[in-house]
């Protein structure tokens, strides 16, 4: 029982060390998260549908 009062007591340290990001941070780090998402999303689906169109051809 010692350890598990002892773990939180550090989970409870370590968290006062963490910094977390402020409003605006969070909004410009979302922004890129889904601007590289869409970005992915666009370049697969033209190499699927370019895959697709060669799969077309030579069957």
């Amino acid at each position: 029982m010692k350890r598990i009062a002892r773990f939180f007591a550090n989970v409870k340290k370590e968290m006062k060390k963490v910094r977390w990001p402020k409003k605006k941070e969070m909004i410009t780090f979302s922004t890129a998260t889904i601007l590289v998402i869409c970005f992915f999303m666009v370049f697969f689906s033209c190499i699927d549908g370019i895959l697709a169109l060669v799969e077309k051809v030579f069957s």
